[in-house]
């Protein structure tokens, strides 16, 4: 006998990433989904689902599974606890939960074991993290890191639909790409994320990583410049089949934003020596920010989470 549809609610379902929450949901035959949004939102209409208000009273009845959070830092920190108080599985996109000590921060191609682990929340890294780490983490298991450096150039979908929608709107002279993240000292706390949670997911506390992130008039599809040293050589060509064979990696000569949108690996070339410095490579990356940087990464660990619901039931 088959085991009956887990009931899923996604939290946050009108934003950019819920709508490729949904879609996705689908297209991998999950028929038991419920929608969830802010009071503006309720009673709307996405395809078959009507759009239920986000309360704590309505996440915390018990009715549901697992759910996937897609909303802001201050929303997810007032919601999550109440999902988790009805007995579900909270897995969070925000940054409320990333840096928790004993929440697991999770890519299922880096760390799996970490979303096995038995905790009712698990948070869902920051939309670069995820494809650097799965990038990064083949290299290190072969040659060892010692440094890494990256540029980032995420799109404007990174800041939600209304920032897609006034970049289709505007003419090109007049997009605003003035940073939507906030100074933590002397750099965006988007550059401070992205070195927190890549020595967390990689269990590197120590691990020198330099950031610099901008935004860009690009709808969907981030881009990564990367430059890292290792403790043992570690060839171009050697490092091009690593990545080949890495899970969710694909190899592409020239990766663009515009080749990642609508695919589900991380596309990364342009691997080369770095002859700036000892044992050094640099290589390039584009990602669909939307689906292996949030939705898909979500889901994915959802299934690993639900297999485990399984076995130990």
């Amino acid at each position: 006998m088959s085991s009956p549809s887990p009931r899923i609610g996604v939290v946050g379902a009108t934003g950019a990433v819920g709508a490729v929450t949904l879609g996705l949901l689908a297209d991998r035959g999950y028929d038991d989904v419920r929608v969830f949004a802010s009071a503006r939102s309720a009673g709307r209409q996405l395809g078959e689902h009507t759009v239920e208000e986000a309360t704590p009273e309505a996440l915390s009845r018990g009715d549901i599974d697992l759910f996937l959070f897609s909303v802001g830092t201050g929303a997810s920190r007032e919601l999550v606890p109440h999902a988790v108080r009805g007995g579900a599985i909270a897995i969070d996109k925000s940054s409320a939960y990333r840096l928790e000590p004993g929440i697991p921060l999770v890519v299922p191609e880096v760390n799996p074991g970490r979303a096995l682990e038995g905790g009712k929340i698990i948070a869902n890294p920051n939309c670069c993290t995820i494809p650097l780490t799965c990038v990064l983490k083949p290299l290190h298991e072969e040659a060892g890191l010692v440094r890494v450096r990256v540029a980032t150039y995420q799109s404007v979908s990174g800041a939600g639909a209304q920032a897609m929608e006034r970049l289709r709107s505007e003419p090109q002279e007049e997009h605003d790409l003035r940073m939507d993240w906030d100074f933590d000292g002397e750099e965006f706390d988007e550059e401070s994320k992205l070195r927190a949670e890549t020595r967390k997911i990689m269990e590197l506390p120590e691990l020198p990583i330099q950031a610099t992130c901008v935004r860009v008039p690009v709808l969907v599809g981030h881009a990564e410049a990367i430059w890292i040293e290792t403790e043992s050589e570690l060839t171009a060509d050697r490092a091009r089949e690593l990545l080949a064979a890495a899970p969710s990696v694909r190899i592409e000569e020239f990766p663009s934003p515009g080749q990642a949108a609508g695919e589900d690996e991380v596309l990364v070339g342009r691997i080369r020596r770095d002859p700036t410095v000892d044992r050094g490579l640099a290589l390039f990356l584009a990602c669909d920010n939307l689906r292996k940087g949030a939705a898909l990464n979500a889901i994915q660990i959802a299934e690993l989470v639900l297999q485990r619901e399984r076995i130990t039931a």
